[in-house]
């Protein structure tokens, strides 16, 4: 190969290692890590609870099915310790495939959030809440009481706010998961130090015992309580809690942290938040997919010139945005959206109309032929 002959041939592979280079930049950027982390739950030493920390999830190896309660009564007791005042996650859900946040408890700062969902729908249909209940370092001893009068919270043994008109109608079925919501990225961290679950609104008396001998011998005097689940997560080592009533599904925790019902490709009327942060990501995306449009544009109008090469640039942007929300949906750390789609085809068409302005097309074009400036070496 002549000396001439060389440096045409490389500066022919420029623009296509452009092309691959930011398309792979792209690619990276929007499916990092590929996988889940690993799950940050891990056992309290010298005493019984777990700790999360990180990313971290638990959930049950099976369902509570709605026929295990009487009409809608049932009640929750949840003995925790949060480990962030500021913190504003899911501790506790119980999902179906049909009604993922079927019932949700949250943290809201101080406040004990508990929201109910509808099927096929994300946006919650009821929320109550009670405030000054939650603090870091400080464990609570939390229950929650549904009946056919509506609903009681309880902290520590004494009623902490009632709700009348608040009820559950599937009551507490579904599968339990622990630590982050069932369909979004989002870790509570504290400490869970037990769980119980039963079919029945407990009354006052039945919550103060409860309170009472849990807190001082390690489990609850159930007294013919109807319980239906009890954690006592005293195992202190291993990936699995048992539950103490026999026949009830354990609850489980995996190696790496995931999602039970991951969401694909959400709407994005149901993505819109009114935060900055959601204005932010839109402008990041937008400029991310920028460069994308620019170079694939610039290929194919001066390097290797094709027909409507604007509509196939902005059909590419649209297409790699559509394989990164796809593949985004399996994994738990990402979040798999319309809103991206948009936001990333309209990018990758203002970069292709960044292209017509001289300057860009000059440097690029300068890029391509390999001709730079030169640099004085005494500067």
């Amino acid at each position: 190969m002549s000396g001439g002959t060389r440096p045409r041939a490389i500066r022919a592979v420029i623009p296509v290692l452009f092309c691959l280079g930011v398309l792979g930049g792209i690619l990276l950027a929007g499916l990092l890590p590929f996988v889940g982390p690993r799950n940050g739950v891990s056992w309290l030493p010298g005493e019984d609870g777990v700790r999360l920390s990180g990313r971290s999830t638990l959930w049950s190896s099976a369902s509570f099915p709605a026929s295990g309660f009487e009409e809608t009564s049932c009640s929750l007791e949840l003995w925790l310790q949060p480990a962030l005042t500021p913190d504003s996650n899911t501790i506790l859900s119980f999902s179906t495939p049909e009604n993922p946040l079927q019932l949700t408890v949250h943290q809201y700062a101080s406040l004990l959030i508990v929201q109910t969902g509808t099927p096929h729908r994300r946006a919650p249909n009821s929320t109550i809440g009670t405030d000054n209940m939650l603090h870091q370092g400080t464990p609570v001893f939390a229950t929650i009481a549904w009946g056919a009068n509506g609903t009681v919270m309880y902290s520590n043994g004494t009623i902490a706010r009632t709700f009348p008109r608040h009820r559950v109608p599937s009551g507490c079925s579904g599968q339990i998961v622990l630590g982050t919501s069932p369909v979004k990225d989002g870790s509570w961290h504290g400490q869970i130090r037990g769980l119980a679950l039963y079919r029945q609104e407990l009354t006052l008396d039945q919550v103060r015992r409860h309170y009472q001998t849990w807190t001082t011998k390690g489990r609850p005097d159930l007294g013919g309580d109807h319980i239906l689940a009890l954690y006592l997560f005293n195992e202190h080592s291993g990936n699995v809690v048992h539950n103490a009533m026999p026949g009830g599904p354990d609850l489980y925790i995996p190696g790496r942290y995931g999602l039970v019902h991951q969401t694909f490709l959400e709407p994005f009327w149901e993505e819109y938040k009114p935060r900055w942060s959601y204005v932010k990501d839109i402008l990041i995306n937008i400029a991310g997919f920028m460069p994308l449009g620019f170079v694939f544009y610039a290929y194919w109008t001066s390097v290797r010139p094709i027909r409507r090469a604007a509509l196939i640039t902005t059909a590419l942007g649209l297409g790699v945005s559509l394989t990164i929300e796809i593949l985004q949906s399996f994994i738990p750390t990402r979040d798999s959206g319309t809103t991206d789609l948009l936001t990333n085809t309209l990018g990758t068409y203002l970069g292709l109309r960044l292209y017509g302005w001289s300057i860009a097309r000059a440097a690029l074009d300068r890029i391509y032929s390999g001709k730079f400036p030169r640099v004085n070496p005494r500067l």
